[in-house]
């Protein structure tokens, strides 16, 4: 029994002697490489995944079968204010993209700014569209935290002009999807040798008009039904940048071909990052920039179309693939929106947001499945530019001049885009005019959407098409409504007289 006893006692000393070492803590798991994709023009619609009943996508259904769906995935109603979004978190109004061809303000952050100063390698390839490619440029690729971009000020054809690193534009040969892609896969390529997490945007010039495609491409539309060509529309042309009167059925056949290409470029993105060993821990992430325009628009669930904030203008496609962080496949209905990647990427990320005010909410709780409904409501307006204002430039006009040649013919005559800011003079209550709308939860209220309709609400989900106007049978949702779009009005306002940057 003593013997016993003095053996525990020993075994006691001896373990205090030598205390047992705690476990490490666990590593953190690596940071997501992170691409951006954006079609231009390419309506929620015009996807196989989504049912439509003619154009093919297989790649990006593959996606929406592995990864994430997004059902109910906004943006804003044209090209540059939802670039704008996107880089930013925030509210186009708010720094002065009133619609194409206005340019970002210099001192906006960018999520490019932030990850690159996290450490990330970071890259824009194709259409930019918020200021000149130039390296003369304090809006360009560069200036807005991109350590090297092939871009574009505007969309752009087959035989592409790009500017690399804002250098003088010189032409590519061959389908402008492929084009880009094979670009981004030379530059992931690099970052892999050099272990350094990316970020990617790309952002193609398809399906955007004027509409073409190559020939095995256009081949599998050539039976469109009939009834398409008796209805025209007007694209703009390629032999002379001006529009022109076209039969429905031979615009489809091209822009249809388009999408299918870029869809070809996803699927071949895809697999050099399964070769390369980074598909698993890559967030691909894809969506549109806005609704179908008019030269391109055919039978439709939704109401309205490009420009305008029904859902015909601001939903788009959108879905997510990265099997490390989404392993399960799932389909959410909730609200989501372009504002709403800076904020989601930062918190991926570990990286702060800018101490400005946000639009746009983390997405992060509904990656992982925990979402369940928004929590902030999502807002459109198209600000009532006065051109009969004067404006004091907020860039240099000069510094303003596009450089890479477009097919359309833009205002003045010329083949290229040119961009302008100004700083606003001073807020009046006509600023507070033209046509928005505001989705909270299942509602959506729309002001001047329609002139001869005032003020709007829809049941989105029982109503998509925005067919039933309740806004007289539920007066309480509509004041509600009316006075958050009225505060969050005075929000952007107030950002657009610049006080975020004082």
């Amino acid at each position: 029994m003593k013997n016993s006893i003095r053996i525990a006692i020993a075994l006691i000393v001896l373990l205090l002697a030598c205390p047992v070492e705690a476990e490490p803590p666990g590593e953190k798991p690596p940071r997501p490489n992170i691409i951006l994709l954006m079609g231009d023009d390419h309506g929620w619609e015009e996807t196989g995944y989504n049912d439509h009943p003619y154009v093919k996508t297989p790649y990006l259904d593959e996606m929406a079968k592995a990864g994430l769906r997004l059902d109910n995935f906004y943006a804003q109603p044209s090209c540059s204010p939802t670039r704008g979004s996107v880089l930013t978190g925030r509210h186009p109004n708010r720094y002065g993209i009133f619609g194409a061809g206005y340019s970002i303000r210099p001192k906006e952050v960018t999520i490019a700014h932030l990850l690159k100063d996290a450490g990330y390698a970071t890259a824009h390839f194709g259409k930019w569209h918020v200021g000149p490619v130039k390296k003369s440029s304090p809006t360009n690729p560069g200036a807005m935290g991109f350590e090297h971009w092939l871009s574009h000020d505007n969309f752009f054809e087959m035989d592409p002009v790009f500017s690399l690193n804002g250098e003088t534009p010189k032409q590519f040969y061959g389908e402008s999807s492929e084009i880009l892609i094979d670009e981004a896969i030379n530059y992931i390529e690099k970052k892999k040798q050099a272990d350094q997490p990316f970020l990617l945007v790309i952002w193609y010039g398809s399906p955007h008009q004027p509409y073409s495609g190559i020939e095995t491409d256009l081949a599998l539309y050539r039976d469109l039904p009939q009834k398409y060509a008796d209805i025209q529309v007007k694209p703009t042309s390629h032999e002379t940048g001006l529009r022109v009167k076209r039969p429905l059925r031979d615009v489809l056949i091209e822009r249809y071909a388009e999408i299918t290409a870029m869809d070809r470029s996803i699927g071949k993105l895809r697999n050099a990052l399964k070769t390369l060993e980074l598909k698993d821990n890559t967030l691909l992430w894809y969506f549109g920039d806005n609704g179908i325009p008019p030269s391109g628009l055919r039978e439709s669930r939704f109401r309205g179309e490009k420009i305008r904030v029904y859902e015909g203008g601001i939903r788009v496609p959108a879905v997510i693939e990265w099997p490390a962080g989404i392993p399960t496949p799932r389909t959410s209905a909730v609200s989501s929106a372009t504002s709403d990647i800076l904020p989601t990427l930062c918190a991926l990320t570990g990286t702060s947001v800018p101490s400005v005010p946000l639009d746009g909410i983390d997405l992060v709780p509904l990656l992982q499945g925990e979402m369940k409904q928004r929590t902030k409501p999502i807002a459109f307006w198209k600000f009532p530019v006065d051109k009969n204002k004067p404006a004091k430039p907020y860039i240099d006009p000069e510094l303003q001049k596009g450089t890479t040649p477009t097919v359309k013919q833009g205002s003045g005559g010329i083949y290229t885009r040119n961009f302008k800011n100004n700083h606003h003079p001073k807020i009046t209550e006509d600023d507070f005019n033209g046509e928005r709308a505001i989705i909270s939860g299942d509602y959506k209220l729309v002001i001047d959407g329609d002139k001869e309709t005032g003020i709007e609400l829809f049941d989105l989900k029982k109503d998509v098409g925005e067919t039933k106007n309740l806004a007289e049978t539920h007066p309480e949702i509509v004041k509600e409504l009316q006075q958050q779009m009225r505060d969050w009005q005075t929000s952007v306002l107030n950002s657009l007289m610049e006080a975020d940057y004082k």
